[in-house]
């Protein structure tokens, strides 16, 4: 029978009087004197009867053959689903077929594989058929049973010699179409597209995956005229010259090539196949594989443009031919038909081209052009916005002025803004005479090579102007030499900068976490009911977080301050130990930080800042290598001899080494020789400039030392910065100023403060400890204040960033009119003080408490 229960089973009906004494007389609960019923249990017949309104169908009936059949006892056999007489060998199919009768309630003859008892296999043939009672309703189901084990035997018998030969040829067959399939759905998944091509004839066979690579549809031909139209026009020839060459020479084709696809995509594709010969040597077809390697192409395609653009950088002086070699790089590696810079008059919204790379038969541009006549997306280069338009018909930009960028060869562009100051000053433009689908990783390698572009024609004007300042005068020579001064500076900062913008997440994290508890406490003393104790405890944890926030600020600004080198002598272990904390917050968590400092403190004499930025720039590239999980070992240690470093032999002396080792992926040997190169780096398209290391090799050499490098791939890299070192520095004079809140007595304090807030809360506080205040906004307001009666102040309080006139000009005005004035200045952050310094004049830092204000004037005013 079968193991599906049938719908009747699930919602049985009500049992007419019939189909009780059916029941009674069939299963036994009426001996009765039907001789039907005394036939089926008398029969030498095996035989069953199920109740389809009992759940699982089981079995209520089985007669004495049907035990000696299955081998089983009446009481093993009642109450159970036949499934108890199949096994692994027992078809599925002939179960479903089974299964369907029960469920459709119809009639069936079947033979099924079962089991006896002690599992021997026997074929049963069975004969199913519903019992209805008079009145319509499904009452059993009766199945008898046959083994026609011989039978079939038998039938084998007869059968075996053609059984066996078709058997044969079928399993062969199958297991070749096994084969056949699994070939095909490797090729399929691998995406390797078959094809054939008959040599005489050019008849062409694809698999459907072939089509899919050359962009044809998979129900359509696809013919060997197809294919050679779809091949670039400038690889065909090496396309049918391989061809030429596997036939004559009975070798495997192979050869890469460019297609063009019906939508105009560009892809490349690697072909490989082998020649098939008759008896007589003649070449009959070839039959192959292709595969799309478009990505891989594009990756290397694009990776060996910016090793040219190095090279250009390297080669080349002027800088408007580095321009044009960096447009003729990305026109050629994209394939676009023009490409350039050209600068741009922000009032007049014209852009004027030099020169510029175009495709053989495209015009190349010169000269001024009306950024309006061609789109509104000036507008959007204005605000510092890549402009990328894949067709000019269709783009609300452009829509309207389609046919003058057409004429320009430039149905599709991408324009990448190049800004100075947060202003527009020139432009990279690539355009393509068709429509074109820019991919993500196409912008991304315009603006890596627009940015170092950028950089390199900037730094190789520098490099020209100090060339000339060799034949100018004194004076001449004295700016141009400030000029330089000034683009080396930035160029510092930025590599600083670079490694500031690593600690941007983090430090918003620590910061964040900070403004959560001076809010939280805050809230919480606004609670009427708030005791003393926990009131103070409130104030207390307010005033210890706003000191470990002013810490934190600090500690980024000093780190990321302008200044030029100023050389001063620390202790190496010390500047580890103040900039931990910012290393754990640049590493992240998933990162360990072991620093290993000597019991005697090791002094060099180098530029603070720049140790900073170097050591955070090492701590930096070993986080990249590991992916941002693992463990990064610093260790300080004196040394009396720098090893070999690439080609300079051993230099002996006294060296302060500090050694940064991580357990990263380790460094390839042939990028060793290159990974202090300006913008060399074996990262990502857009993911790295390439300038940490080269400004910490750089800040070596410049302070006297050098810096080497040990790696093994898959095992880890080991940095060691080497500086000279010197004897410990004379002790600074401490600060013997006095604690706790002066009182003011009547002190008369003219503060200059812009920001109402920090003004108002600058006198209240200062009224509080007994000074009289007098608030001025900006410095026109103070001066005219001491322009009324000057004698009345005992000291002037300005911030330093103000509107118009800045603190340090209003000192020095206060300086000139009134010399017996003191001036104190505040700031948080100003570039002023970091250029300039303080001119003399006392300075507190902001935040500031009540404590520092009190005594700093209070000093002040002598």
């Amino acid at each position: 029978m079968t193991d599906t229960t049938d719908t009747a089973a699930q919602n049985p009906p009500i049992l007419t009087a019939d189909a009780e004494r059916i029941a009674a007389q069939v299963l036994g609960h009426d001996v009765g004197t039907d001789p039907f019923v005394a036939a089926v249990r008398a029969t030498r017949m095996p035989m069953i009867i199920t109740n389809p309104r009992l759940p699982d169908n089981p079995v209520v009936f089985a007669n004495d053959a049907f035990c000696r059949l299955s081998g089983y006892t009446r009481e093993e056999i009642l109450g159970r689903n036949c499934r108890f007489l199949q096994g692994p060998e027992t078809d599925p199919a002939t179960v479903a077929t089974i299964r369907d009768a029960v469920h459709q309630v119809q009639s069936l003859e079947i033979d099924i594989r079962n089991h006896r008892k002690d599992g021997e296999l026997f074929w049963n043939r069975l004969l199913l058929a519903p019992v209805y009672d008079t009145e319509g309703v499904l009452a059993y189901f009766f199945a008898s049973q046959v083994d026609v084990t011989i039978e079939r035997d038998k039938m084998r018998g007869l059968e075996t010699s053609n059984a066996s030969l078709m058997a044969e040829l079928t399993d062969r067959l199958r297991l070749q179409k096994e084969q056949e399939r699994e070939l095909s759905f490797t090729l399929r998944a691998a995406r390797f597209g078959t094809w054939t091509l008959d040599i005489v004839s050019h008849q062409l066979i694809a698999s459907e995956t072939c089509k899919e690579i050359f962009g044809r549809p998979i129900d359509q031909p696809f013919t060997y005229e197809d294919r050679l139209q779809a091949i670039h026009p400038d690889d065909r020839e090496k396309s049918a010259e391989e061809a030429r060459r596997c036939i004559a020479e009975g070798n495997d084709y192979d050869v890469v090539y460019r297609i063009r696809r019906p939508d105009g995509e560009v892809r490349w594709i690697a072909s490989r196949g082998q020649p098939f010969y008759n008896a007589k040597g003649e070449a009959l077809r070839i039959a192959g594989v292709s595969t799309d390697i478009t990505e891989h192409q594009r990756n290397e395609v694009m990776r060996a443009g910016l090793v040219e653009l190095g090279d250009v950088f390297r080669d080349i002086d002027e800088p408007d031919d580095i321009a044009f070699a960096a447009a003729r790089i990305i026109g050629g590696t994209l394939e676009a038909s023009r490409a350039g810079f050209g600068e741009i008059d922000l009032t007049a919204e014209t852009v004027t081209i030099v020169r510029d790379w175009s495709a053989p038969q495209v015009a190349p541009l010169t000269g001024t052009f009306a950024l309006r006549s061609y789109g509104s997306y000036i507008d959007d280069l204005k605000r510092g916005e890549e402009v990328c338009v894949e067709d000019a018909r269709t783009d609300l930009r452009t829509v309207a002025t389609a046919a003058a960028l057409e004429s320009l060869d430039a149905r599709a562009i991408i324009n990448m803004p190049v800004m100075e100051n947060g202003a527009l000053v020139a432009m990279l433009y690539i355009g393509s005479a068709s429509a074109r689908r820019w991919r993500a990783d196409e912008v991304v390698f315009i603006r890596e090579v627009a940015e170092r572009t950028r950089i390199a024609t900037q730094r190789r004007r520098s490099e020209r102007a100090l060339s000339t300042l060799a034949a100018s005068l004194e004076q001449q020579v004295a700016a141009r030499t400030s000029e330089l001064q000034t683009a080396e500076d930035a160029l510092r900062q930025s590599q600083k900068m670079e490694a500031v913008g690593q600690l941007t997440g983090g430090v918003a994290h620590d910061f964040n976490n900070l403004l959560t508890v001076i809010r939280s406490a805050t809230d919480l003393l606004k609670r009427p009911d708030l005791s003393p104790e926990r009131r103070e405890r409130y104030i207390d944890a307010i005033s210890d977080t706003a000191d470990r926030a002013a810490k934190l600020t600090g500690q980024l600004l000093a780190f990321a301050r302008r200044q030029a080198l100023q050389p001063e002598v620390i202790d190496v272990g010390q500047s580890l130990r103040v900039i931990s904390d910012m290393l754990g917050t640049l590493t992240g968590s998933r990162i360990v930080i072991s620093i290993d400092l000597p019991e005697t403190p090791c002094f060099t004499s180098v530029d603070p800042s720049q140790l900073d930025t170097a050591l955070v720039n090492m701590a930096v590239n070993a986080r990249d290598a590991m992916d941002g999980a693992g463990r990064i070992d610093i260790t300080v240690r004196s040394t009396g001899l720098i090893p070999m470093v690439r080609s300079h032999p051993a230099v002996e002396g006294r060296y302060v080494a500090i050694a940064i080792s991580d357990s990263g992926s380790g460094i390839e040997p042939d990028a060793l020789e290159r990974i202090f190169e300006p913008f060399f780096t074996t990262k990502m398209v857009g993911q790295g400039t390439g300038l940490g290391l080269s400004q910490v090799f750089g800040f070596a050499k410049q302070s006297g030392g050098d810096i080497t490098v040990e790696s093994e791939v898959g095992r880890g890299t080991v940095f060691t910065l080497y500086l000279p070192q010197v004897d410990q520095a004379a002790p600074a004079e401490v600060d013997a100023a006095g604690e706790g809140l002066a009182d003011g007595h009547g002190t008369c304090v003219l503060v200059v403060e812009d920001n109402a807030e920090v003004g108002t809360f600058t006198t209240q506080s200062l009224a509080e400890l007994g000074y009289t205040t007098v608030w001025a906004a900006d410095a026109q307001e103070a001066l005219a204040e001491l322009a009324v009666d000057a004698t009345r102040f005992d000291i002037v309080f300005s911030d330093v960033m103000m509107p118009g006139m800045n603190g340090i000009e209003l000192g020095k005005a206060i300086r000139e009119s009134h010399p017996t004035l003191p001036v104190v200045l505040t700031s948080g952050y100003s570039s002023v003080l970091a250029q300039d310094g303080t001119h003399g004049f006392e300075l507190l830092h902001k935040p500031y408490s009540v404590e520092q204000l009190s005594r700093i004037l209070s000093r002040a005013a002598g």
